[in-house]
């Protein structure tokens, strides 16, 4: 049968070659519709499959079905492990080119409940080529109309309901119709972009400036998962895909599709944690005399429970807190919430002694979340006379950042909130120079590094120390570089952890 001939060799491409896969041989002979036979030699017929013993045809067919199963086993491995959209749309389009025998191509990620996100990548094209490819009229490019005609439901009164009627599933109303699923269009192939009717002439112009002459494009869609977006390969030759390498990529195409959905899920579920935790801390710093702020934040996969506060108090006083929950996730992040709600109430009624202010916490935590911990650190500022006054409970000690020094602030040793028999940590007070910075931080910032805590606390004062003098006068620019100098690639999306605060407040 057709369906089952061994897959055949890709058409010959420009760009660099792709590695070998199982099942898939990747060198690039000419093709052979390009060149001519030699004048006087006649060409060799390939044996029929009559002529083959039955036990050599059979072998051959299970060889040829064995590679195919092989192939697709090896590409899905390699997709499965991709925890992010980006890298999995960039293996799949890999893994697509070498199953339909294409060099180039591209992936639009486009959901059809328009909740994004979206994106375009790109294999084998520049970011300009990709901008030049979106120029084309959509209904004249073959990912465009999958796109645009992506889920399509069935008319009303069509085939089975697309919704229950009212009162369906109740108790004597009979069963609950069976929902028809989205219908998935079929891929799209061009074999010659110059002689394709029905092209926009935009599209053809796009393609000899490319150089392209032939597409294949897979929608990125399941009955059970809808439209996620769709991917094109381009040939450099007029060319399409035989019946076998539409089949792989069709059964590849559709396990990227559902692995695709759930990756969409979890970017979703993040992106909705982090809208929530920033809803919970402050829209904007305030504006004090005598000083500047600057924080930053950093938000991990699942949300933590590190927050950040700064509040004006009376008489041009100013409260600064920061603390860490234990536990992530939205658990955690209410009780954030919450316990930065009430130490704002604290410190407007007793800020100026922050031992009060941090025993209060600890006793409104024992009572109403008693399997829950946190720690904390609050100060009380008064930036006209450069003195502060700060209690801590199991935070790590703040750090002075200036031109004559840079030096963690000497603290007395307290257990978190939640932990606490009795409160043994006294406050303490320090006097900033003008031009000074104080670094307030959480846990986080430490245990990111992933070194042991005395390492942690070396490299954050080296950090510190190297900020250079034209950035100290700017709190988040001294911000800014100790958190590139301490975590260079930023906070790992697939490392789960702490969130990290940074809490800058510059004193002129």
């Amino acid at each position: 049968m057709a369906s089952n001939a061994p897959v055949g060799k890709p058409t010959d491409m420009s760009s660099p070659r792709l590695p070998k896969v199982a099942g898939i041989d990747s060198t690039v002979p000419a093709p052979p519709h390009t060149m001519a036979p030699l004048p006087g030699v006649p060409s060799a017929a390939p044996p029929s499959d009559a002529a083959l013993p039955p036990g050599v045809l059979i072998q051959d067919r299970l060889a040829s079905w064995v590679s195919d199963l092989t192939t697709l086993h090896e590409l899905t491995e390699r997709l499965i492990k991709t925890d992010s959209l980006d890298g999995a749309l960039r293996e799949m389009l890999g893994a697509g080119a070498a199953l339909v025998g294409a060099r180039r191509g591209m992936a639009v990620l486009e959901p059809a409940d328009g909740l994004g996100p979206t994106s375009t990548i790109g294999l084998g094209l520049a970011h300009a080529d990709l901008g030049t490819i979106e120029t084309v009229p959509r209904g004249s490019g073959s990912y465009g109309r999958l796109l645009d005609g992506l889920p399509e439901a069935d008319p009303p009164g069509a085939g089975l309901p697309d919704a229950d009627p009212p009162g369906a599933g109740l108790p004597g109303n009979g069963p609950t119709a069976p929902r028809r699923p989205a219908r998935v269009p079929e891929p799209i192939a061009i074999r010659d972009v110059r002689t394709e009717e029905g092209l926009d002439p935009r599209h053809r112009e796009v393609a000899a400036r490319l150089g392209y002459a032939a597409s294949y494009a897979l929608p990125l869609a399941t009955e059970e998962a809808g439209r996620l977006g769709a991917a094109v390969w381009l040939y450099d030759e007029p060319a399409e895909p035989d019946e076998r390498r539409r089949h792989l990529i069709g059964l590849y195409g559709r396990f990227a599709t559902e692995h695709l959905a759930r990756l969409l899920q979890v970017e979703r579920a993040r992106a909705r944690v982090a809208t929530v935790t920033e809803e919970l801390l402050p829209s904007r710093l305030p504006r004090v005399p005598g000083v500047r702020l600057a924080v930053r934040h950093l938000t991990g996969p699942q949300g933590g429970g590190d927050w950040y506060d700064a509040l004006p108090l009376p008489e041009g006083a100013l409260g600064l807190a920061v603390g860490s929950v234990s536990g992530t996730g939205p658990s955690a992040l209410a009780a954030m919430g919450r316990l930065r709600a009430s130490l704002r109430a604290y410190a407007v009624m007793e800020g100026e002694d922050p031992v009060a202010v941090l025993s209060d916490l600890e006793l409104l935590l024992r009572l109403t979340e008693p399997a829950r911990s946190a720690t904390a650190l609050f100060a009380y500022a008064e930036p006209a006379q450069r003195r502060i006054v700060l209690a801590g409970a199991g935070h790590a000690p703040p750090l002075v950042v200036g031109d004559h020094r840079t030096e963690f602030v000497e603290t007395s040793l307290s257990a978190p909130l939640g932990m606490l028999t009795c409160w043994e940590a006294p406050s303490v007070e320090l006097s900033p120079a003008p031009g000074e910075t104080v670094l307030l931080y959480t846990d986080g910032l430490l245990r990111r590094t992933g070194d042991a805590t005395d390492r942690a606390f070396a490299r954050l004062h080296a950090a510190a120390s190297s900020v250079p003098r034209t950035d100290r006068s700017d709190p988040g620019a001294v911000a800014d570089h100790v958190l590139r100098t301490l975590l260079p690639g930023g906070l790992d999306p697939a490392v789960e952890g702490e969130d990290v605060v940074l809490l800058a407040a510059r004193f002129e």
